[in-house]
């Protein structure tokens, strides 16, 4: 087999993995390449659009109403979460926090960077950002039944990023470029379309982990076969080679979902299931304590940079 990231031609280790998340429990094959690590699905299925059903988590409807007050605490906790500005957000994120926004702190986003986020399903992260004053940002996703406007004047347009032509400070995959075909194009393409010093922010599983190592296909980040790619962080750092390209920053931000959704899958737990954390937390196998256990080891392999999952901060050069 030919890896598609690294070329490398070679009877790599192959794994058969049921898909877990639905609990549809139909086998794919994925093989790791023993050159750059990268573990990726065998043959593509040819109908991937029934692995993500209309109810697929991130096509939910982002925009709820707030009352005003609630409105602007919130924008200034989410300014601080993403920043690291505004003091009054600072305390407000210890007591509410937004976990989802601080991996944005490196790009150092100001309020006039204009913001791509590739692959964003309904537009979460963005909606809190341009609520927070971020205005320049847009979201795009081929696979959302249609463009959606939102009351604020935010959009989010159904294509690709291969549609795009305008130049943009920052481009964003959040757990989206695990879900691509084309990896390298994808990447360039990326490229193409920053601005000269901006940076590309991906966020997604790596098989550079504890939890790949320890779980080996119940691994729920595997996710087959939605997932067609696992990357290692030197299958990442050939990519960015590849594309023009300096990795800067790797940040590991896993968390207790690597642990209890792996559990679930090793006792034939489906994600969507009446007994799964994730959808009757009372019905699950877990008891409080061993969660915030499994929150608690999951910051200690963020520290030991074992994560299940990292953001690689990709600097274009200027």
């Amino acid at each position: 087999m030919e890896c598609r990231i690294c070329g490398a031609i070679d009877e790599h280790r192959t794994y058969t993995a049921k898909e877990m998340m639905l609990g549809m429990r139909d086998e794919h094959r994925y093989f790791e390449c023993k050159q750059c690590g990268c573990l990726q699905i065998v043959t593509i299925p040819p109908d991937l659009a029934r692995y993500y059903p209309a109810d697929y988590y991130s096509y939910s409807d982002a925009e709820k109403s707030v009352n005003p007050l609630k409105k602007a605490l919130i924008r200034m906790r989410d300014t601080w979460a993403a920043t690291r500005h505004c003091q009054m957000g600072r305390l407000l994120h210890f007591v509410s926090p937004n976990d989802k926004l601080t991996s944005l702190r490196p790009l150092k986003l100001t309020k006039g960077m204009r913001v791509l986020d590739v692959g964003c399903g309904a537009g979460h992260l963005l909606l809190s950002l341009y609520e927070a004053g971020f205005t320049q940002v847009l979201g795009i996703d081929p696979f959302n039944r249609e463009d959606i406007a939102y009351r604020n004047g935010l959009r989010i347009e159904k294509r690709d990023i291969f549609s795009e032509t305008a130049q943009w400070d920052v481009v964003m995959f959040h757990h989206s470029f695990e879900h691509l075909v084309e990896q390298q194009a994808t990447l360039q393409q990326a490229y193409d379309i920053l601005k000269p010093g901006g940076m590309v922010l991906l966020r997604v599983p790596t098989v550079s982990s504890f939890a790949w190592q320890h779980y080996g296909v119940h691994w729920v980040q595997l996710d087959a076969p939605r997932h067609l790619y696992l990357h290692s962080l030197q299958s990442i750092q050939m990519l960015a080679k590849q594309t023009g390209f300096t990795l800067e920053q790797t940040l590991y931000d896993s968390n207790a979902f690597q642990f209890w959704g792996s559990e679930q899958y090793e006792q034939n737990i489906p994600l969507q299931d009446p007994r799964s954390y994730a959808v009757a937390p009372q019905n699950a196998p877990f008891d409080a304590q061993r969660i915030r256990d499994f929150a608690t080891r999951a910051n200690e392999l963020n520290a030991a940079q074992q994560g299940d999952q990292a953001a690689f901060y990709l600097r274009k050069p200027g």
